[in-house]
């Protein structure tokens, strides 16, 4: 069996910025198995694979594909930058026809459709609600350690907890912190946490105008720190916009390879999210 493979840096124009993810394209569905073997041989973030819902239709023709997200170790709900690569793949090197295309996912309905350079993600919102700081002292400690902190949410919905930094912290604190992976996932052990995201206000007034910043951890899905995290703007883009007071936001995620986003809260519960992606690597996967 070949089975067709791209790697796909997400919310970057460069390459080796932003976020891979590996993109399959499937004429048939594996086993649940097989997929995840593919995604831990593939050992990025996340490995995607779609499918077509109707037999009858191409990649080229098509315009709702299934959509199914895996890490590394496990198989998720939700992924920012995994749907961006597919949706680049398809319109990039299956040349899609169709103005937008709609995925299939666990978290229901996704529609992509292109904009200029990029590409435009139409993603639930997951807003959070704010938390006793006490409840995740130790995750906490590991997490930030003696800086200040101004805030603690938690959503429910993603179980992702987010952290932020007092507005008296530089940016370099937040670039500068080393997150034990290891201690982050034994501090937090009861389910209730499945991400940790720390953020802080950005500089609006220094261009390119970043409005905030954030960093995020997921050793509890098998991913220590994740490059970029689309799913992870779901929850940052709820907060600050309530926070600044505004709906259209441009935000960066501060890792190593860093990365882009352009976010726009929306009056019907639901986020745009912006971003653009570089081809890298095509390839065969030959089992």
């Amino acid at each position: 069996m070949e089975i067709p493979v791209y790697t796909v840096d997400a919310f970057t124009n460069l390459p080796f910025k932003g976020n891979p993810a590996a993109i399959c394209p499937l004429m048939h569905e594996l086993r649940d198995d097989l997929y995840q073997r593919i995604a831990a041989e593939m050992n990025l973030s996340e490995t995607a694979f779609i499918t077509r819902v109707n037999p009858s239709e191409t990649f080229t023709t098509g315009s709702r594909f299934r959509l199914r997200w895996f890490t590394p170790t496990n198989e998720i709900n939700l992924c920012g930058h995994a749907t961006l690569a597919s949706a680049a793949v398809l319109f990039k090197h299956k040349k899609n026809l169709n103005p937008k295309l709609v995925f299939e996912t666990r978290s229901g309905d996704l529609a992509v459709t292109q904009q200029g350079g990029g590409y435009v993600m139409d993603f639930p919102l997951n807003p959070p609600t704010q938390e006793d700081a006490n409840d995740f002292r130790d995750l906490i400690k590991v997490a930030v350690g003696n800086h200040p902190i101004q805030d603690v949410y938690l959503c429910g919905q993603t179980k992702k907890l987010l952290i932020r930094l007092s507005d008296s912290c530089d940016r370099s604190v937040l670039t500068s912190l080393k997150v034990d992976p290891v201690a982050l996932q034994s501090s937090e052990t009861s389910g209730k946490v499945k991400g940790l995201i720390i953020t802080m206000k950005g500089s609006p007034e220094i261009q390119p105008g970043y409005d905030f910043y954030s960093r995020c951890f997921a050793p509890w899905n098998g991913i220590a720190e994740d490059p970029v995290t689309g799913s992870a703007h779901t929850v940052l883009g709820s907060y600050w916009s309530k926070k600044l007071g505004k709906n259209k936001m441009l935000a960066y995620q501060c890792s190593s390879r860093g990365g882009e986003l352009e976010l726009e809260v929306r009056p019907d519960g639901r986020i745009n999210i912006f971003g653009e992606s570089v081809t890298v690597l095509q390839g065969t996967i030959t089992l």
